[in-house]
């Protein structure tokens, strides 16, 4: 969401960008995003700690995700416990999807009435990446919890949740880096 709106304003507004992104809202922003990806993650912990297990500790999986640790438990309250942060997770990540959204549809109407090609091309590229990194972290995220249950396998479970948790972290700087000119001759 950071991403988009620093996009939004490096292309629809880029007389006030210093103004509206300075060092105090860089600040603020990057303390919203870490603040609520912890709070969030803490929420997360603290109800999956407070599940009754019945049926063993032991997860046949390579990480331990929420929805193998639910299946060993012995209450349905577990389960609307954790469906109720999974709404509140879900609603605030569609907001900030919406949000995005929004963003670059605000962008691409900028960009097209830019008149010369070239800096269309240069305006695009700036917001490829970011794209490209939400593109793969919502997909693959969209396979890992989103599948339906009779596509559940343990091997399946095993490659999604890698692809989920391993792929766009890794991806990430390889895909912003693409950019950078001297890397791109190197390759």
């Amino acid at each position: 969401t950071v991403m988009a709106y620093d996009r939004y304003v490096a292309i629809c507004q880029p007389l006030h960008y210093g103004t509206l992104l300075g060092n105090r809202a860089c600040a603020h922003m990057a303390a919203a995003a870490w603040a609520s990806g912890f709070l969030n993650a803490l929420l997360h912990t603290v109800n999956t700690f407070s599940v009754s297990l019945c049926q063993g500790n032991a997860v046949g999986q390579f990480s331990c995700e929420i929805p193998h640790i639910l299946k060993l438990s012995c209450s349905h309250t577990d389960y609307l416990r954790e469906a109720g942060l999974l709404v509140v997770s879900v609603c605030l990540a569609f907001g900030c999807f919406v949000f995005m959204l929004v963003s670059y549809v605000w962008i691409f109407r900028a960009v097209l009435r830019i008149p010369w090609q070239q800096g269309r091309h240069k305006a695009i590229s700036t917001c490829l990446p970011h794209l490209a990194v939400v593109s793969l972290f919502l997909s693959s995220g969209f396979l890992a919890y989103l599948k339906p249950p009779s596509m559940s396998s343990p091997s399946l479970d095993l490659v999604v949740s890698v692809l989920y948790s391993i792929v766009p972290p890794a991806v990430n700087p390889l895909i912003y880096s693409l950019r950078n000119q001297e890397l791109k001759d190197g390759i």
